[in-house]
């Protein structure tokens, strides 16, 4: 039995952070950062069921083209992450009133639809960005027993190597996203990449404000490292942790991104909005056709 301290449940039933039940989420999850983008899909969903809020997490679940789809709002970063997608995990897998594991293991989707900063010239903004496999600066992986089993190892090998990766810097982990859901959402209108998950928006992914950073010249070796053909394509926060979580505990997961800014060409676009609209269409044809 998993003891109260470990699995907190609220009074009404529900998980202790997303405030959801078990009969509440579909098996294809849509997990997106901004709680207003939940209702910005939700519009284009049938026969709503709920809407529930806690903090930064609010979901929904409703249909479209007759399929059930739950969509949760992570807010931002992979400590984020470790919340939703173990309290999802829990809800499908574990039974909260025995707090029993369920002798059989219901498998979900998780398709994160982001935002992203480009990191190569050939990456236009409002371009689709898919993360074939992700890193993740973040470390949250490496707190889990078996991360070496879902990790791409000779790939982190060559990364450390290449860029000279500080003593002081969490030991990056690299996980592979599900073969399944890239075959049916991968198009002509998508960019397959590696995705890099860092633990903050400035001087993690390089940017200089007041503070210097500890190595000026990573980004640098970033956009410049090349592996078996592969290169790092864009910055963002969450894909790692959905990526290692999802193959830890046996789920498929995805992430698509909108480059909303190149910092190799130093180009953003602020007003993404419609383009967005135009990519969290394209993902749900892709996932009900």
């Amino acid at each position: 039995m998993i003891k109260s301290s470990e699995l907190i449940i609220n009074a009404d039933g529900s998980i202790f952070h997303l405030h959801l039940k078990p009969e509440q989420i579909a098996d294809t999850i849509l997990l997106v950062g901004d709680p207003a983008r939940v209702e910005l899909i939700g519009k284009l969903l049938s026969d709503i069921e709920f809407q529930v809020q806690n903090r930064e997490f609010v979901s929904i679940t409703g249909k479209y083209n007759g399929q059930r789809i739950t969509i949760v709002s992570t807010g931002i970063g992979t400590d984020n992450i470790d919340i939703v997608v173990n309290e999802l995990d829990a809800l499908a897998n574990i039974d909260l009133i025995s707090r029993e594991i369920k002798p059989v293991h219901r498998t979900l989707n998780f398709i994160r639809i982001g935002t992203s900063g480009g990191l190569q010239d050939y990456l236009p903004t409002n371009s689709f960005v898919i993360s074939k496999k992700a890193i993740g600066f973040d470390g949250l992986l490496n707190f889990y027993a078996n991360r070496d089993m879902v990790s791409d190892l000779p790939f982190e090998n060559a990364f450390r190597q290449y860029t000279g990766w500080g003593k002081q810097l969490t030991s990056p982990y690299v996980v592979d996203c599900s073969e399944k859901l890239f075959s049916k959402i991968h198009q002509n209108n998508t960019i397959s990449g590696v995705t890099i998950s860092t633990p903050g928006f400035y001087g993690p992914q390089g940017r200089v404000l007041r503070l210097p950073l500890a190595d000026p010249h990573l980004n640098e070796k970033i956009e410049s490292f090349s592996y078996e053909g592969q290169k790092i394509t864009n910055f963002e926060m969450e894909c790692s942790a959905i990526y290692g979580l999802s193959k830890l505990l046996d789920h498929e997961a995805l992430t698509i991104c909108l480059i909303i800014a190149n910092r190799v060409k130093k180009e953003a676009n602020a007003n993404y909005h419609q383009s967005m609209e135009t990519l969290i269409k394209f993902v749900l044809e892709s996932l009900t056709s």
